[in-house]
């Protein structure tokens, strides 16, 4: 039998990277991993801890990654902004599939347009959504009941301590400046909102209402194309979680609200509240590993080249059934 090749993770000592790692050393202890950082003394000690795992540093602004000839992998992960692609490139002259998380809508122009020019070359996993579509994936699970949703309405709490790390920071420094309107669709259409129209009370788990306002994020085009939904907005709030409020860790609490028929075609809504008491790492690790583990083909069939999201590859059902393993929970929310 082949030796499995080592999965590479660009900044794989990082929360997310580490996380994600770890979720596949526990589901699949014979796949090697590659963890890739900027500190080696930091990679090396990831790698230690998981078992079976290498470290190595990489040149980001070099196409080959700067990595000796002949090393081989078996998909490229993104962790951090891949700002010059050379990620992507090196998954694409290797015909390796790729995953990425930090484009954000704002920002992925240059990949979509990288993948699709050499769109025979390798399966590109566009995964830059809230907690790495975990939040898509739980709303998605919760509109089995539905025969037809009319309108998705995501609410986001993040503690203000709890953004992803210097990483995290970044990303969300830069999709600030690049523009501070929010994306939705509306009566169908996709479209942007800013000032009054952009902001949203944003309701924590424990009842606690935080000033938020709409964000551009790719789970508002997956959720409306995924759903058909005519009308879908997500809101996020920084501020201090309920968990935080407890005297715990900060938690992450997302707020799922969803309108539309049942098969009988009676008028139905569900709100329910996607929580887990670390925070938003580990869901985005979980985002991250079952977007691998799909594409490595270790769960369903393989992933054909071009472009993808992780909706698109995931079944909903299964990962909610992921989430409640690593701690998260569905509560059911008052109705406004």
């Amino acid at each position: 039998m082949e030796q499995p090749k080592p999965l590479l993770i660009l900044g794989g000592s990082g929360q997310a990277g580490s996380g994600a790692a770890a979720l596949l050393r526990r589901w699949h202890p014979e796949l090697p991993l590659t963890i890739a950082g900027r500190d080696i003394g930091r990679a090396r000690r990831v790698a230690e801890e998981l078992g079976g795992a290498t470290a190595v540093t990489v040149d980001l602004r070099r196409r080959d990654l700067g990595l000796p000839a002949g090393r081989d992998h078996s998909a490229v992960v993104a962790t951090l902004w891949d700002d010059r692609l050379n990620g992507l490139h090196y998954a694409q002259d290797h015909g390796l599939p790729y995953l990425s998380i930090s484009s954000g809508l704002v920002e992925i122009a240059p990949e979509v347009v990288a993948g699709a020019r050499r769109a025979s070359a390798s399966p590109v996993l566009v995964a830059s959504h809230f907690c790495a579509g975990a939040v898509v994936l739980a709303a998605l699970a919760s509109a089995r009941e539905f025969h037809r949703v009319d309108a998705v309405r995501i609410g986001a709490v993040l503690d203000e301590s709890d953004t992803g790390g210097p990483a995290g920071t970044a990303d969300l420094e830069r999709w600030a400046t690049a523009t501070t309107a929010g994306a939705v669709r509306r009566d169908g259409v996709f479209t942007w909102v800013d000032g009054p129209d952009a902001e949203a009370d944003v309701p924590c788990a424990d009842g606690v209402i935080l000033p938020g306002r709409s964000v551009a994020v790719l789970d508002v085009p997956s959720l409306a194309l995924a759903t058909g939904a005519p009308d879908v907005r997500f809101d996020m709030a920084v501020g201090q979680s309920a968990g935080r409020r407890r005297g715990e860790s900060p938690s992450v609490e997302i707020r799922i609200d969803l309108e539309g028929v049942d098969p009988e075609g009676v008028r139905i809504g569900t709100s329910r509240y996607l929580v887990h008491p670390e925070g938003q790492r580990p869901l985005t690790a979980l985002g991250i590993a079952l977007g691998v583990e799909r594409q490595l083909g270790l769960r369903g069939e393989v992933v054909p080249p071009g472009i993808h999201t992780p909706e698109t590859l995931i079944e909903p059902a299964y990962a909610a059934e992921r989430m409640a393993e690593i701690g998260a929970a569905f509560v059911d929310a008052p109705r406004a």
